[in-house]
């Protein structure tokens, strides 16, 4: 080999191994990186990741043998009648009638209670008492006190409580309370093991302990960790729910959920199931709330309330617009109802309710649970926008309990079909058509993908005013959207009533 080429050779060498040096060293996670051939410049440093300080427990017995004693299957009796698996006329179910008398279905009528008709008389139904339910629940204190859910113990006439050890005591019915679905029993005796409600504010990741009574089969642990919070579900006016992963199914309503303390973050409610069984998704009621119901169902038996008195509705974007607001903050009052304290205090519909007590209000949820904590008979300071302007207006609040169905309603008539007394107006840009009625300005059509349409609004609602100005007429409403326009926003405020129903919708504007 010549000396050029050995040379050479050496040259290759030396630069692969530099190469094979500055990749091993950024596998490594040094600083060198290669820009070119022979070049070699310094990365930026490499950022050191959050530090997690890992605390989960190696197991949860520790804390379940502690805890579990206190936690109680419910058993109620309803007014519902025994179901019979059999017609009207004593026949066996649909293909059921003709099995052959040595097929083990035979054996399971007659074991459960449901023998086959024979010439000793027509077939009987299973004797299984049908009008019996269960759920879980658990102590609070050591006389007796149980709390479970309402939706456990509505409508029964007869309540039992099964203990850890296998005991079953009658319990009697303290209180209960819908609107949140949590209810109070109580049993005689003392000693009995309870558990604390947690005073912190959970956090989502959290280890989480379900504790209850599934299927009947008492005393079951499954755990998880907090998946979300502040969930509404559409059962009630005060949703906010804790959303927990740990396996939950029937028979588990009313039982507790645990932090890794022992105390009772949630009364598990509910779950969300397309199949009715556990798919990693329950409800459960937090500590705080079940806390403020308990201890008013235990002191009087009831749960005692601010009532405002208005049909509120979030500020959406366009509503905000239409209004020429700041932000989606509080509550627009679709309707301030009659015989209110909000009514009688002055509060106005397209009021924008900001503020309580110099405390903001984030959303409508966040008002109506803000109000339900204040009682009766105390004058408030409520902080609303109108035409713009910030307004303080006092209201003394009422008590919700006296507050009648007919209350609840709206007092305005559901809008009856009539014969139009003018050919439909086209309000060009919307996308929909109205007309005159006997009952005010009637929505006749609405075009597909319009702005109208995308905002919910149907043929037949009737708009009662632009803004907080009511229209009568055709040219009232073209008159409220010009006003708009000359206004510069991006879209009208409509008052719509659908049935009983009264709301606002803000309808984006065309531009240009």
């Amino acid at each position: 080999m010549s000396e050029n080429s050995k040379s050479s050779t050496r040259a290759g060498r030396i630069r692969n191994a530099l190469l094979a040096s500055v990749l091993t060293v950024g596998v490594a996670g040094a600083t060198g990186v290669m820009l070119s051939d022979g070049q070699i410049a310094l990365a930026a440093p490499v950022e050191v990741p959050v530090a997690v300080q890992a605390a989960a427990p190696a197991d949860f017995s520790a804390i379940v043998e502690t805890v579990k004693p206190a936690v109680v299957g419910v058993q109620v009796k309803n007014n519902a009648e025994p179901v019979a698996n059999r017609d009207t006329q004593g026949r066996m179910p649909e293909g059921f009638d003709d099995l052959p008398e040595d097929h083990p279905l035979n054996e399971f009528f007659r074991r459960f209670g449901m023998p086959r008709g024979d010439e000793n008389g027509p077939l009987q139904p299973f004797r299984g008492d049908r009008g019996m339910s269960q759920g879980s629940g658990f102590f609070v204190s050591e006389d007796g006190y149980v709390v479970t859910n309402n939706h456990v113990v509505s409508d029964a006439r007869e309540y039992k409580v099964i203990t850890d050890d296998g005991r079953e005591l009658d319990a009697t019915l303290v209180g209960k309370d819908d609107r949140t679905d949590l209810a109070v029993l109580k049993v005689e005796g003392n000693g009995f093991p309870f558990v604390k409600l947690a005073q912190d504010e959970p956090k989502i990741g959290q280890w989480v302990i379900a504790v209850g009574n599934p299927f009947g089969l008492g005393g079951t642990v499954t755990a998880g960790i907090i998946s979300a919070q502040g969930r509404d579900i559409g059962s009630g006016p005060y949703d906010n729910y804790l959303q927990i992963d740990a396996p939950v199914n029937r028979g588990n309503s009313g039982g507790p959920t645990f932090n890794t303390k022992g105390e009772v973050i949630g009364v598990n409610t509910a779950i969300f199931s397309p199949s009715g069984g556990n798919v990693g998704i329950a409800f459960a009621i937090p500590a705080s709330t079940v806390s403020e119901v308990v201890t008013d169902l235990r002191a009087d038996g009831e749960v005692t309330r601010g009532w405002l008195g208005v049909q509120i509705q979030p500020v959406t974007g366009d509503i905000a617009e239409s209004l020429g607001i700041d932000g989606t903050e509080g509550a627009i009052v679709s309707d301030a109802q009659a015989n209110s304290p909000a009514a009688a205090a002055g509060v106005l519909a397209g009021d924008v309710i900001r503020m309580v007590n110099g405390t903001p209000v984030k959303d409508p949820k966040d008002l109506s649970a803000t109000i339900s904590r204040i009682e009766p008979g105390q004058k408030i300071a409520v902080s609303v926008l109108r035409d713009g302007k910030e307004q303080i207006i006092d209201v003394t609040l009422g008590n919700l309990k006296d507050l009648d169905q007919s209350q609840q309603a709206s007092a305005a008539e559901p809008a009856q079909p009539e014969e139009p007394a003018a050919q439909p107006a086209s309000l060009d840009g919307l996308g929909l058509s109205v007309e005159e009625k006997d009952n005010g300005v009637v929505v006749s059509g609405i075009e597909d993908d319009s702005p109208a349409s995308e905002q919910g609004i149907q043929s037949g609602d009737v708009i009662v005013s632009i803004g907080d100005t009511p229209v009568k007429t055709v040219a009232d409403v073209e008159k409220g959207i010009s006003s708009a326009k000359e206004l510069g926003r991006g879209a009208v405020l409509f008052k719509v009533q659908r049935e009983d129903n009264v709301r606002f919708v803000g309808v984006p504007l065309e531009r240009g």
